[in-house]
Order: structure tokens, then sequence, then C-alpha cells
């Protein structure tokens, strides 16, 4: 169903139960799904989040100002991107990390048109480090780089398999909606993403598939276009 997609994952996915740090175990297994995606033809890049290892506006708490405590949390983002890679690599398929702002040699200093030789070359492309500027939060970023990437859609990787109401994992009377519009998401304030990221995908018309990450086999039913979590679109 889909030529390219743009995965974005939390931070917190990565540390698997706990939510702080890493787990090998979660890290492994997102690398297998995404492994055999790009294996089956998929061109995937991803952005992660970091608020498993550092938050921005955690930061205002610990008496940090915004703009420092922003740049730690993108710094975040490229930690979990090397971790990834490194999983992704060992299932067998290329997986390199671009950066907003330049971190060579750790990673490379990101070009759309670098990033796009990855993907058609059958690799992954993992886009960290936000934006490269504060006031800008990850989703945010992930959809700038789908628009920039041309992306077939959005994929927000989460603990629950859609978009709900309210939280499922504190109200269990929340409902799930199979299908929204981004004015319905916006106008709702439903924040599975934050609206600078609704009024970005919807203004470039990039739909936006919400999905449990943690469900084994989702990337893959979702690449062969069967029903998966919610859609967000025009």
């Amino acid at each position: 169903m889909y030529k390219r997609v743009l995965l974005k994952l939390s931070g917190e996915s990565l540390a698997g139960p706990s939510g702080k740090g890493l787990d090998e175990n979660y890290l492994r297994k997102y690398s297998k799904e995404i492994a055999d995606a790009a294996k089956a033809g998929l061109q995937v890049a991803v952005v992660n989040g970091g608020g498993n290892i550092f938050r921005g506006l955690q930061g205002l708490e610990k008496g940090f100002d915004r703009v420092t405590g922003d740049r730690m949390g993108m710094l975040a983002t490229i930690i979990n991107s090397l971790a990834l890679s490194q999983f992704i690599k060992d299932e067998g398929v290329n997986a390199e990390v671009f950066t907003a702002t330049p971190m060579e040699p750790m990673a490379r200093y990101y070009n759309r048109d670098n990033a796009v030789r990855v993907l058609e070359e059958g690799g992954v492309a993992l886009i960290a480090g936000g934006t490269g500027c504060p006031f800008f939060t990850t989703d945010s970023g992930a959809a700038l780089r789908a628009l920039e990437l041309n992306a077939d859609a959005m994929l927000k990787g989460t603990r629950v398999d859609g978009v709900y109401t309210a939280d499922p994992e504190k109200d269990p009377s929340a409902v799930k909606y199979e299908e929204l519009t981004f004015d319905e998401a916006m106008a709702r304030h439903l924040k599975v993403l934050d609206q600078t990221a609704y009024a970005l995908c919807s203004d470039g018309n990039m739909p936006i598939i919400v999905f449990d990450i943690n469900g084994e086999g989702n990337l893959m039913k979702l690449v062969e276009g069967r029903k998966v979590g919610t859609l967000v679109h025009k």
C-alpha cells in the first residue's frame, strides 16, 4: 500500500515498561519489525523521541532554561537513534543516522537527498536531533521530515492501538476513533500529536496512522494495506 513511510517512535517505547533508559529487548523487537519491512521493499525513515533520557520541558523543573533543555532533548534523540541503528544493522539491513545539526563523525549531517538515497538503496534512514531548533517537538520534526522525504504516510507508533477520546490507560470509558480529519483532531485537542505537527501534515496532505507498535507484525500489516490503528487525514 505504501512505498515510503516516516515512522515516529517515542523515546519511552525504546525503554520498555520502565520508560527510562534503553531496553535491548524492545530495541531488538522494533529493529526486526523495521528490518523486515525494509526487506519486503518498504522505504522506512525513522524519527525517535528522547523522553526516555531527557525531555526538554523537564529542564524547566530542573533549573535549565527552555533552549538548553530542548538542546539536551535533541541529544537524547541522537543517542536513541544510534542505538536503534545498531540493532537494525544486526538484522542485516543498512541503517544510517542523520542529525539536524552537524555531529560528524558520530552521524551524518542531515541532507534530504542523502537520506532519500539511503532509502532507495534499501537502507533505513534514522533522522535525529528534531528540527535542530528549540521550541519544536519531535512530533513536529517527524512531520517536517515526512513532508521533505515525500513519504506516503507518517506512522506514529504508540503503546495503544489508535487515537481515543481520552487516555485509555487511565480512562476505561475512552472510545477509539477509527478515522479522524485533521480539523477534528485539532479542534478536540487530541494529544497524540501536538498542534504544530497536525497543522504541518494537514497543510501538506500527509496522512497519519496512529497504531500500536508493540503489536507483533503491525508494521507489516500496515504495509500490506490492512486496517491497523487510527487514520488521521484531510
